[in-house]
């Protein structure tokens, strides 16, 4: 299968280069600069990351490239543009103007094959405090700012270039041009990575890894664990064992109709009640990393239970997919920055003799639906919004109780089902209420009130990765204030949250 590495020298946007590459039907991976993977057949381009650091910097990433250099076609973006630089007899120094934000290029060079369909004063993405001074003697300049003259060059005689912007991002307005060019035109991809492909390869994977092996897989209810049971179900069949716990922090009625769900997509399902054993697991923990990993564990220790009740079990299916990957650790032990952490990713423990199998873990939600659609998966299923693993812990801002939970329960119930009703639930990415560990005082039937306050939540997104919040009409979000408050006692304040990610997340823990 034809290849696209990725080295990530830990920018915030490597995970958009990729989705970009994934948009042009091409598979790509992210390896870290550190382990650089051996290049074979199947690798037909490289391309090189930004990063927080500065090429200048002692401890700044310094990968040898020269086995990929003048074998493979090299992109290097913003950091990647300046190692290749300096490494080449450049000069790299502090910028006299930073340049983050929007930009214009003054000046490209249509002719060359990777700037090839740009126009001239083209809006682009910088985010960079160091410029390439003086270029490498071999080089061409293909593109310049105002304030950066060399904006974008080739090395005279390779198939190696160097972008001081950031195509992947959406503000580029032409990046697509670009990457396009480079990843057909330069590097020759054949775009034949679709889901139908990732299908056909992945189940064929699936049968040579797991044999006649039985797997157990945790489901949710949610787009991911589905997906990924449906495809092993296509792999394995009857040795798929699927376990839905109720863990106590579910929506409103959810685990009875979520199991009722599942009666209708043939797979072989078991419920399983664990309510108390997670109250117990949450007593008295307020930190939110602390809460997620108590949750974790008390999953695991479900599922060992569980497994040992099916004979001869091998493995635990997850429906783990990249932004969670990518939250929860450094990508594959590279650069980036853990933001937190998710029940579902890190391994399991030395007394679960279960290995882990998860089809998806390299796919972004938008991928995930696009392949479910490719099984034959109903829309209303396909289109259901994320829900966190850990549920609605993470949604209680401090610690868990029974009364909490139930009354967040409520007021989701109404949020959510009042999305539905005014036909607004398929334009939200996501939406959810947050309880708060505060309360505010209010005035019911001329009598003062000292009661909760809960957060609406809604946003826009396809992956995850960046989200917007949601403008929802005003009208709507009284209605829902005035319900919330009139039926769910104890709760006498509603606010709306409209931040973006970045600098939020989509959950407040």
């Amino acid at each position: 299968m034809e290849k696209l590495l990725i080295i990530d020298f830990g920018s915030q946007y490597t995970q958009l280069i990729a989705r970009r590459v994934r948009e042009l039907n091409v598979y790509c991976e992210i390896h870290p600069y550190n382990k650089i993977p051996s290049l074979d057949t199947d690798w037909k381009g490289v391309i090189l990351s930004g990063s927080p650091y500065s090429v200048r910097e002692e401890n700044a990433p310094k990968p040898d490239l020269s086995l990929i250099r003048k074998e493979l076609p090299l992109l290097g973006v913003c950091y990647g543009a300046q190692y290749l630089a300096q490494i080449s007899g450049g000069e790299v120094l502090p910028s006299k103007i930073r340049e983050y934000g929007r930009a214009n290029l003054s000046y490209v060079n249509n002719t060359n094959e990777l700037t090839k369909g740009m126009s001239n004063n083209s809006q682009v993405w910088m985010s960079h405090g160091d410029t390439i001074k003086n270029a490498p003697k071999n080089v061409e300049i293909i593109a310049s700012t105002v304030d950066v003259d060399i904006a974008g060059f080739q090395f005279i005689g390779e198939k190696t270039f160097g972008i001081q912007f950031h195509p992947e991002v959406y503000h580029s307005s032409e990046g697509m041009v670009l990457l396009k060019n480079f990843v057909v035109n330069i590097c020759g991809f054949s775009q034949d990575w679709t889901p139908a492909s990732f299908v056909e390869s992945t189940i064929a994977e699936l049968k040579n890894k797991l044999q006649n092996d039985k797997v157990v897989l945790g489901l949710s209810g949610g787009v991911d664990s589905t997906v990924a049971a449906t495809l092993l179900h296509q792999t394995i069949g009857k040795n798929l064992y699927c376990i839905f716990v109720d863990n106590g922090l579910l929506r409103k009625d959810e685990f009875q109709s979520v199991l009722n769900q599942y009666q209708h997509l043939g797979l072989n399902v078991k419920g399983v009640d664990a309510k108390n054993k997670f109250y117990n697991a949450l007593a008295g923990i307020s930190d939110p990393e602390t809460k997620r990993k108590a949750i974790g564990k008390a999953f695991i220790e479900v599922f060992d239970e569980e497994a040992h009740l099916i004979s001869d079990v091998k493995w635990l299916a997850q429906g783990t997919i990249y932004p969670d990957v990518i939250e929860s650790v450094s990508v594959n032990g590279g650069a980036s920055q853990t933001i937190k952490s998710h029940h579902n990713v890190g391994g399991l423990p030395d007394y679960m003799k279960l290995k882990v199998v998860e089809p998806l873990r390299l796919l972004f939600k938008d991928e995930v639906r696009r392949v479910g659609k490719t099984l034959g998966l109903n829309e209303n299923l396909l289109g259901r919004h994320p829900f966190p693993g850990p549920g609605l812990a993470i949604r209680i801002l401090g610690d868990i109780t029974l009364e909490k939970v139930q009354i967040l329960q409520e007021v989701d119930h109404i949020f959510i089902n009042g999305l539905r009703e005014a036909g607004l639930y398929d334009s939200v990415w996501q939406a959810g209420a947050i309880l708060l560990p505060v309360q505010s005082v209010g005035v019911m039937g001329d009598e003062r009130t000292y009661e909760k306050a809960v957060v609406l939540r809604a946003v826009e997104s396809t992956d995850g990765m960046t989200a917007d919040w949601c403008h929802l009409p005003y009208e709507f979000l009284a209605k829902i204030s005035n319900e919330i408050i009139n039926r769910v006692k104890g709760v006498n304040r509603v606010v709306y949250d409209i931040s973006s990610k970045p600098p939020a997340t989509i959950e407040w823990e």
